[in-house]
């Protein structure tokens, strides 16, 4: 086969698949191909898809009907939670040549040349997911501030409302010599902060349950892998994508407070204030642990940033038991959340449950949150004024500090690292920061 000219991709979803498709991409470079925008003309699209919202089939749809808008003749490749999940309904998307699931999209260049010898469209290699057993490292590129690195995959967590373990299948983690040894290579390229990523990050290692004290060691755990990235001279800052209460331990936050690279934002999702809701949707701890993990981040890094993922309208939830997480949330020390609305997701324990929730009380529970973020968010931001931070700023004057407050400097660098004074809110709800010294 010849090389087909170029190659464009298009991510939906989380940060993850963002990492994913960048290490796609690279393999594709590898071997000589061009790569050029999604907007462009292309001989090969490859959709990267997510499966968390109920949109997922109707975005697949719109970026295949873009992308043979632009290139009618183009190979059209589906790969991603979606992928794994309903590989046959996306096979009958008109225009789609081949899907691939969680395993095999790794692999995506031998399939592209057994593509060529294949008879029509729609073709599917897509196998068991519990199956799926190796780890495959990856990063974003192309975003010389910020790079989101891949450091684990899957999860055995079976929460009721999640098709995630179903789409990517069992918890696994990269080593952390691999770990290091792709810092390193991101540094290469000048990148000024490292956000870790995985669908259950704090079980890197998968083994980092705390037991009446005591942890499971295995060969390492996330504990160790940031101990270990805290000696590496790689990049000037690190984050943590997302991070589950119940792994979220005493250590790593205490470690995380004496850090010096190391970003005070966590984002722990919560999903419901209700211990009720919780025990129904198979969570793996309850409100009472959440606010104890709060409370330690706040005593050990008053200055930190916390954001909380929220689920309205999950089947059972009452009026009382959406108001028990609204208050719960009201008087809890947290700076925004990201809300979702809950919608029925096949294959799931959750989409068998009664009591469901009509759509438009799940909407105006929605809403009721937003503006309880926009809230905390402000008020978090105000707390900040005048106080003096250290940016990295991307393009267009606009960086995050290291707690995580979007700020606006006129005249700022990208990909520079400034100490500013956070000066005031302006009405887009940047911060403003008045004066900058250049750090190096």
């Amino acid at each position: 086969m010849a090389t087909p000219t170029s190659v464009a991709f298009h991510t939906l979803g989380c940060k993850l698949n963002f990492s994913e498709t960048s290490g796609i991409r690279q393999m594709f470079e590898k071997e000589g191909y061009h790569t050029v925008a999604f907007e462009e003309p292309a001989d090969i699209f490859v959709l990267n898809t997510c499966s968390v919202t109920d949109f997922a089939d109707k975005k697949c749809r719109y970026a295949v009907r873009q992308a043979l808008k632009r290139s009618p003749d183009a190979k059209v490749v589906v790969v991603g939670c979606y992928a794994q999940l309903k590989p046959k309904e996306i096979s009958e998307i008109e225009g789609v040549d081949l899907v691939l699931g969680a395993a095999e999209k790794f692999n995506i260049l031998n399939y592209i040349e057994e593509l060529t010898q294949h008879s029509g469209r729609g073709m599917v290699k897509a196998g068991e997911i519990k199956e799926v057993n190796t780890f495959i490292s990856s990063y974003s590129m192309g975003d010389r501030t910020r790079t989101f690195l891949k450091v684990q995959d899957g999860c055995d967590y079976k929460c009721t409302f999640c098709t995630i373990p179903l789409a990517r299948g069992k918890s696994r983690s990269d080593t952390i010599e691999s770990v290091l040894q792709n810092i390193t290579d991101i540094k290469e390229k000048g990148t000024r902060e490292i956000v870790l990523t995985g669908v259950n990050l704090g079980d890197f290692g998968n083994g980092t349950e705390v037991i009446e004290g005591t942890r499971t060691k295995k060969e390492a755990m996330f504990i160790d892998l940031v101990q270990e990235i805290e000696k590496h001279d790689g990049v000037d800052r690190y984050r943590i994508s997302s991070i589950e209460p119940n792994l979220c331990t005493d250590e790593v936050i205490e470690f995380v407070s004496q850090s010096e690279k190391f970003a005070h934002h966590f984002h722990m999702p919560l999903q419901s204030g209700s211990n009720k809701i919780l025990g129904m949707m198979k969570r793996r701890y309850r409100r009472e642990l959440y606010a104890s993990r709060v409370a330690k981040v706040k005593s050990l890094m008053p200055d930190a940033c916390i954001g909380v993922d929220v689920i309205v309208g999950f089947p059972g939830e009452t009026q009382e038991d959406f108001l028990e997480t609204y208050h719960f949330l009201k008087e809890l020390d947290i700076d925004y959340l990201h809300v979702f609305t809950y919608s029925e997701r096949p294959n799931t324990p959750a989409a068998e449950l009664g009591g469901k929730v009509p759509m438009n009380i799940r909407r105006e529970r929605n809403e009721m949150l937003r503006i309880l973020s926009e809230k905390k968010k402000r008020a978090f931001y105000n707390r900040q004024v005048g106080t003096t931070r250290t940016v990295i700023f991307e393009d267009g004057n606009v960086g995050f500090t290291e707690n995580y407050v979007k700020v606006f400097q006129e005249g700022a660098i990208p990909n520079s690292i400034m100490k500013v004074k956070l000066e005031r809110l302006n009405v887009e709800g940047l911060m403003e920061a008045r004066s900058s010294v250049l750090s190096l």
